[in-house]
C-alpha cells in the first residue's frame, strides 16, 4: 500500500472513531505537503515543546559561525549569576549537557504547568541558578523545559540578540513563516522549551528541513553535519512507551528506522522517516487521550504500516 492509501485508511480509521482527538494531520516529502485532513478548523495552535526543534535549529547555525560550541558551560555564559557558594557540578553544565537533557538538575523545571503558577518569576536565570545540581551533568536524562530554555539564554548571550530576533532571522523568515505568537518569560525573553503557536503546515516544515539535511528549496537552513548530530541519539531515555527510544538534541528517536521527531505536549508532533523520505505531522487537542488513544492508533495504523510501505 502506497503512502497515500495508507494516510488515507488511516483518516478513514480517525473519522469512524470521532477524530481520536486529532485536529489535522498531514504528509509531506521534501518539498511539498502530499496529504493533509482536518478534524477541526486550521488555526495556528500551541505547539508545546515542538518550539524546541526550532530554537535548536538557530542554535545549530550560531555553532556553525562560530559564536557558540556545545561544550561552552552554562556558568561562563553568566557569570553574574553563579552564586558565591555554587556548588562544583554547576560549573561543569555545557550547552550539550542542556541540549540532551543532562543538566544534573535532574528535575522538570520551569514546564508549562509551572510557569503558568509563576514559578521562577520574575527571573528565570536566577531561579535555576538556585536550584541543587543533584546528578553529576551528562550522567542522566531528566526531561526539563529549564534546560532547553538555559540553552536559549546560553545563545542569547552569544549572539547579542534575542532569542526571537536570532530565531527569525535565521529559521522562520527563512522559511517563509512570518513571526508567530511565542510565549515569553516575566522579563521579555521568548521561552526556548515551549509556546509557540503555529499551522500544521508551518510545523512540519521544519521535518522538512531536516529531512533535506538542512535544506528548505534548495536554500541552506542549517548544515548537514548538525542535522546529523541533532537528529541521532546522544542519550539514552527511561523507556516508558514505544516512543521513548533516546533523545537526540531537542529532538526524540522515534521506533522506526532512521526516525525522529519534533514532540510537543499533548500530540504536537513533526516525525521524519528519512528511508521513506517523508515527514508526518500532526496536531491534537489538549483534552484528547493521547497516550492511551491518539499514539497508539498513529504508531499502529499509520507509521507501521507507511514504514512497511
Amino acid at each position: 500500500m502506497g503512502c497515500i492509501e495508507t494516510f488515507d485508511e488511516f483518516v478513514r480509521y480517525a473519522e469512524d472513531r470521532g477524530g481520536l482527538g486529532i485536529e489535522g494531520v498531514a504528509i509531506a516529502d521534501g518539498e511539498r505537503v502530499v496529504r493533509e485532513h482536518r478534524f477541526a478548523p486550521d488555526l495556528a495552535r500551541n505547539i508545546y515543546s515542538h518550539t524546541k526543534s526550532y530554537v535548536v535549529t538557530a542554535i545549530g547555525v550560531a555553532v556553525e559561525e562560530g559564536l557558540l560550541g556545545l561544550d561552552d558551560r552554562l556558568a561562563d555564559a553568566f557569570p553574574d549569576y553563579v552564586p558565591q557558594d555554587a556548588p562544583e557540578r554547576l560549573g561543569r553544565i555545557t550547552l550539550r549537557h542542556l541540549l540532551t537533557m543532562s543538566s544534573g538538575f535532574d528535575h522538570p523545571y520551569l514546564m508549562n504547568e509551572d510557569r503558568r503558577a509563576g514559578v521562577g518569576a520574575p527571573d528565570y536565570l536566577a531561579y535555576m541558578f538556585s536550584q541543587p545540581v543533584e546528578a553529576e551533568p551528562g550522567e542522566r536524562f531528566c526531561y526539563s523545559s529549564a534546560d532547553s530554555d538555559l540553552a536559549g539564554r546560553m545563545l542569547e548571550r552569544a549572539t547579542g540578540e534575542r532569542l526571537g530576533e536570532y530565531v527569525f532571522r535565521t529559521v522562520f523568515d527563512q522559511l517563509d513563516q512570518g513571526f508567530p505568537l511565542w510565549e515569553a518569560d516575566p522579563q521579555g525573553h521568548h521561552i526556548a522549551g515551549g509556546g509557540i503557536h503555529m499551522t500544521l503546515r508551518d510545523m512540519l516544515k521544519i521535518g522538512q528541513v531536516y529531512l533535506n539535511g538542512g535544506l528548505w528549496h534548495g536554500r541552506r537552513i542549517v548544515g548537514g553535519d548538525w542535522v546529523r548530530l541533532a537528529s541521532s541519539k546522544r542519550i539514552d531515555t527511561p523507556v516508558t512507551n514505544v516512543w521513548t527510544c533516546g533523545y537526540g538534541l531537542q529532538f526524540w528517536m522515534s521506533p522506526y528506522p532512521g526516525a525522529f521527531r519534533a514532540d510537543g505536549a499533548y500530540g504536537q508532533i513533526t516525525t521524519v522517516l528519512p528511508e521513506q523520505g517523508l515527514v508526518v505531522a500532526m496536531q491534537c487537542h489538549e483534552t484528547g487521550d493521547f497516550d492511551n488513544v491518539i499514539r497508539p492508533a498513529v504508531h499502529e495504523r499509520l507509521m507501521l504500516p507507511l514504514c512497511a510501505g
